[in-house]
């Protein structure tokens, strides 16, 4: 079964709130998932991103790929900017 590491969108309308899940590549964006690992909320100066650094590398460990988006927002929140 591929993994993702990907977005899911929830929040109201045009006040967007992202989780930061696994799930796999066939479910529905913000359809089933595996494990929640983080938050990314964009309204915010500055956008707050919150990833379980722990829970990323175990996941990247099992062979999940991350977006692109995450990729950056990984990067973004472990410099601490």
């Amino acid at each position: 079964m591929a993994m993702k590491i990907r977005l899911s969108r929830a929040g109201a309308k045009k006040r967007p709130f992202y989780r930061i899940v696994v799930a796999d590549i066939r479910s529905p964006r913000d359809g089933r998932f595996k494990e929640l690992i983080g938050t990314y909320n964009p309204c915010t100066e500055p956008p707050e991103i919150e990833i379980k650094q722990d829970r990323f590398e175990y996941w990247i460990g099992k062979g999940a790929k991350p977006t692109d988006t995450i990729s950056k927002l990984a990067k973004l929140a472990s410099t601490g900017a």
